[in-house]
């Protein structure tokens, strides 16, 4: 089933310290942009990609994606202040009657098979967002002492990418932007219209690339691809 995809690039990841944009950062040897973008372009369900950019960085990104041959690139759009803005910029490039996917351009490890079944949950029931269980027992805090041990069972880990139809993310970007409210993610919006969203369990691999750290288990994941023949 075809679908769009907005890759929100525009951040400079201060908690990398990497003094640019994280996302020219190498891993093995090539941008984490570049790691990212290859799971959508090898993807023939894959229509098109809309990459949401800081214009400091739109000429090295075009030399990348020539040098990298990254072919489905529909749109460069402008980012916004806050990455709720950059997919609203984005969401004006899609075309409605679509399946659009929002996806952290710092997580290089989804697999197709994932968004495949992600896509499809989102063509039936109009929203659907990729988590895992959460492993470790969460407490619940106040004034630096444990209020109470939360129950685990129900919890989960929200990653990217997010799918929805089109038009019912842009309903949500508007009613956002009616309240001026902003949230975490894409199903935080959609939520609020309200809109059920439906959870596909994905994998421990697909991290985001947040600290200097996650570089290191980054390295450890594609070690392990490349032994196993991923």
């Amino acid at each position: 089933m075809p679908y769009q995809v907005i890759i929100p690039a525009a951040g400079q990841g201060k908690r990398m310290g990497a003094g640019k944009n994280k996302l020219l950062l190498p891993l093995a040897g090539v941008p984490i942009l570049i790691h990212t973008l290859r799971v959508f372009e090898a993807d023939a369900e894959c229509s098109g990609i809309i990459l949401a950019i800081s214009p400091s960085d739109e000429q090295q990104f075009k030399s990348l994606l020539k040098e990298y041959s990254i072919h489905k690139i529909s749109s460069l759009v402008q980012g916004g202040k806050e990455r709720q803005d950059s997919v609203f910029n984005g969401l004006m490039d899609v075309r409605l009657n679509e399946i659009v996917l929002v996806h952290d351009a710092a997580r290089p490890f989804i697999k197709a098979e994932t968004v495949h079944k992600l896509v499809e949950a989102a063509s039936q029931g109009g929203g659907a967002i990729v988590a895992v269980p959460v492993k470790d027992t969460i407490k619940k805090a106040a004034n630096g002492r444990v209020a109470e041990t939360v129950e685990r069972s129900s919890l989960w880990s929200v990653q990217t990418p997010q799918a929805f139809r089109a038009s019912v993310l842009l309903e949500a970007h508007n009613k956002a932007m009616r309240e001026q409210f902003i949230g975490t993610d894409e199903s935080s919006l959609v939520e609020r219209i309200p809109h059920p969203v439906s959870i596909i369990e994905g994998d421990y691999d697909n991290i985001k690339l947040t600290t200097p750290e996650d570089l290191y288990f980054a390295e450890a994941i594609l070690r392990k691809r490349k032994e196993s023949g991923v």
